[in-house]
């Protein structure tokens, strides 16, 4: 029996918590005979335009677009449109009115997917892009120096960047800065972050094949500064290696690519890619400063905003052993899913916002998601404020929390909202439902 702490952090919680977490559903275990390893890889800034696989003309992604084409692509999944509060809500299921206390920010008393996954006695651990110890905060969190927090959300070893060091000390890219295991790397010249990161991963996964293994790989590719990758031509050049162009992203998004077949690579060599179940995300819309061409459109990037570009991420999920032909799903899936399709992954129970998808995965009935909510409050400078924001939507319509009610095909960049007094019946029926869902948050703080 777990003590009583340990079970307010799996989801059972006393009388006193409920009517705080009204509302959150329980995802039931799954009944598996191996434990199947799992990579959960999510880039930075990566809208779901910047895939072949998903129509981009300006980039070329071969790994991603065959594990898409081999596994499943999911065409609607829904993240939060900035970095924090997609990380705090992927990583516990929450919505982020729960537990979004700071930008980059996790308090300790949150029960993570790391955590999860250690319970069910996996070796875990993490690597990229940390940013949740409070370093913009010191005055108000005591702790934000501990280089052990990691640990305490259940990653046994990590390799991080923004971990207690903050970006002025050193960059992610050419000569970073990385903490891993409790010191700072001390990198010879000319290295590059991404490949730190991606090296500490298949190592682990090299050291760990006998087990069951949780790699949790939140990418620092493909954010803003855009720079040369060691694949670019100036890389050459040390002195250009830090010259910042939009020219760059490219290079970035390919690169970005070229890693995720580096760990598919290790996975075959060693056999492990049939139980594996990798999974590649983004975690929020492109840069506003980048424009993508696709088969049908140019899509400039909505990060930081709540409209499609800045809330539309890639999704796919590659597992041979139980997705044993490619296919797209085009309902709804969004960042609350994935701690509930871990827990029924590993036979556990939460209690969370989400709804499993692990069913799906391995060709079962599913019944999928008709709305998806999100709860956006930026806590990040006026200039991405301005788009606190509500809003549910269905595939094709969206309601936000003031009343605006938009059809997206027809009205992708949202600015034409539906005349209430000419909607269709049916149209009403979807308003009226949406309009349910957000009356179920509580108020604003």
């Amino acid at each position: 029996m777990k003590d009583s702490k340990q079970m307010i952090r799996r989801g059972l919680y006393s009388l006193v918590t409920l009517p705080v977490l009204a509302g959150l559903a329980s995802c039931q275990p799954g009944h598996q005979d191996e434990k199947p390893n799992v990579v959960l890889i999510m880039a930075d800034d990566m809208g779901y335009e910047c895939l072949s696989v998903n129509g981009s003309l300006s980039y070329r992604t071969p790994v991603l677009d065959s594990l898409a084409n081999q596994g499943i692509r999911f065409t609607e999944c829904i993240s939060q449109p900035l970095c924090t509060p997609s990380r705090v809500k992927i990583m516990t299921g929450m919505y982020n009115y729960r537990n979004y206390e700071y930008f980059g920010y996790l308090n300790d008393n949150q029960y993570t997917f790391g955590q999860l996954m250690k319970e069910a006695g996996y070796a875990t651990c993490i690597a990229g892009k940390w940013q949740l110890n409070g370093l913009a905060y010191t005055k108000r969190i005591p702790d934000w120096q501990d280089s052990m927090r990691p640990g305490r959300f259940g990653f046994d070893e990590y390799c991080l960047w923004q971990l207690t060091k903050n970006a002025r000390l050193g960059g992610r890219y050419a000569d970073p800065l990385i903490q891993q295991n409790g010191r700072v790397l001390n990198l010879p010249p000319g290295s590059y972050g991404p490949d730190i990161f991606s090296r500490f991963v298949l190592d682990f996964v090299d050291r760990h094949r006998d087990e069951p293994f949780f790699v949790y790989y939140p990418m620092v590719l493909v954010h803003n500064p855009f720079v040369p990758t060691p694949d670019s031509p100036e890389w050459a050049d040390p002195a250009k290696r830090h010259k910042r162009s939009t020219l760059n992203f490219r290079d970035m998004v390919e690169y970005a690519d070229r890693i995720v077949g580096q760990i598919t690579a290790k996975l075959k060599e060693l056999e492990l890619d049939q139980r594996t179940l990798l999974i590649f995300t983004g975690d929020n819309g492109t840069n506003v400063h980048i424009r993508t061409q696709m088969t049908d459109r140019w899509i400039r990037g909505g990060k930081g905003n709540t409209i499609d570009a800045g809330t539309h991420v890639p999704l796919i999920a590659y597992w041979p052993e139980k997705i044993r032909s490619g296919s797209d799903f085009n309902k709804l899936i969004e960042f609350s899913d994935f701690l509930p399709t871990l827990a029924e992954l590993t036979g556990q129970t939460v209690q969370c916002d989400g709804h499993s998808f692990y069913p799906l995965l391995v060709g079962k009935k599913f019944r999928p998601r008709e709305t998806v909510f999100v709860h956006y409050d930026p806590r990040w400078g006026a200039g991405v404020n301005k788009y606190r924001n509500r809003f549910t939507r269905t595939v094709t319509y969206k309601l936000y929390q003031d009343g605006r009610f938009f059809y997206l095909p027809t009205d992708f960049l949202e600015q034409e909202p539906l005349d209430t007094g000419a909607l269709t019946t049916a149209e009403r029926k979807i308003r009226i439902k949406l309009q349910k869902e957000i009356d179920k948050a509580p108020p604003w703080k």
